[in-house]
């Protein structure tokens, strides 16, 4: 019998592979289409733009900041309480420290102004610790003392701390009263000028001779290139130093009504006083110390209670860098026209 060969002998039939099932891409309807979500990004903008605006208004907050630090606000000053009361009433203290020159003068002056803008300061106290200074400058912040109490008629009491000399107690003439505590040096009536002769030290040391071209014979008198005459140094007294001497002599003796001029111009000799002979010599009206001058204060401004504050100028980067260069030796052209030129002063020498 013949077989035929056959390859799939013994094996079972495959079965029928299926056809793959076809897709087709049917158009999606408007009705199919999922909503655009547009709400949360018209949100999220409007938060970023907030943001932004935010951090732009904090920016130029801290530029100011930063401004206000560095250089301060001119005329801006902060208010310390030392003693509590009804804020109605207020006593103000002002303080008068070091030499009194052009800026002292200045800040007194700011100082009283805002002082007098204030309706619910009723009295003034000038704590003052000072040797004096320039005549200036101490007769400028005398007249505003004078002024506030003429224009605003409230009191203003002179405290004294450790030193109230010269222009320091020239300042304090101005003054209703004056309160002096114990250990207090004041005094010093009179005035006192002085400069540099470098003839010497040019010609004989360095072997250079000024040359000094002038309209009048008394045109650089005196001098710093040369010893001045006895011609010369009554010329400066006649003119700079009596002048000055005699108003500071009427200044005190219309200040101190107990105290007439010729009284004055005898205590006037440059010496200085404890606090005990000033009170003596009816230099000064009390000797205590700030609790008592803010009792007299309130008893002139007829004041059973009130707050009393102190001015404070807030701290400030440019006025720190500015006080620390005071520190370096600077010789420039004014420097040396300060060392040369004399300086008519009310000032306690020893200083």
């Amino acid at each position: 019998m013949d077989y035929e060969n056959n390859s799939n002998f013994g094996q079972a039939p495959s079965p029928a592979e299926p056809n793959p099932p076809s897709y087709q891409s049917t158009p999606m309807t408007q009705a199919n289409k999922p909503r655009k979500r547009t709400g949360w990004k018209i949100l999220l903008g409007i938060f970023v733009a907030l943001s932004v605006l935010a951090n732009i208004i904090l920016f130029l907050a801290l530029i100011g900041m930063f401004a206000v630090f560095a250089t301060g606000q001119r005329g801006i000053f902060t208010e310390e309480v030392i003693q509590t009361g009804p804020k109605t009433a207020k006593i103000a203290v002002i303080a008068l420290e070091g030499l009194i020159d052009a800026e002292k003068a200045e800040e007194v002056y700011t100082l009283l102004k805002t002082a007098r803008q204030d309706k619910r300061v009723k009295g003034l106290i000038i704590k003052i610790n000072s040797p004096g200074g320039m005549i200036s400058a101490s007769d400028e912040i005398f007249n505003e003392i004078l002024k506030y109490r003429s224009e605003i008629e409230k009191p203003v009491v002179a405290f004294m701390q450790g030193m109230a000399t010269s222009g320091g107690y020239y300042v304090s003439a101005a003054c209703n009263e004056i309160v002096a505590e114990p250990t207090t040096i004041t005094g010093s009536i009179g005035v006192i000028m002085g400069h540099f002769v470098f003839q010497e030290l040019l010609e004989e040391k360095l072997g250079i001779v000024p040359v000094i071209f002038k309209s009048g014979q008394k045109k650089d008198w005196p001098s710093p290139f040369q010893q001045p005459t006895e011609e010369q140094k009554q010329y400066i007294r006649d003119k700079l130093i009596t002048p000055a001497y005699e108003r500071f002599v009427q200044i005190v003796a219309d200040g101190r009504e107990q105290l007439s001029a010729d009284q004055v111009r005898e205590l006037a000799d440059g010496s200085i006083y404890g606090a005990e002979e000033a009170l003596d010599e009816k230099l000064i009206d009390k000797i205590g110390y700030l609790d008592d001058a803010i009792e007299t204060a309130m008893s002139l401004a007829q004041l059973e209670t009130a707050q009393v504050i102190e001015y404070r100028k807030p701290f400030s980067l440019s006025n720190f860098l500015r006080s620390s260069a005071k520190s370096f030796l600077k010789i420039d052209r004014s420097t040396l026209y300060e060392l040369s030129t004399p300086q008519l002063m009310y000032l306690w020498s020893l200083y």
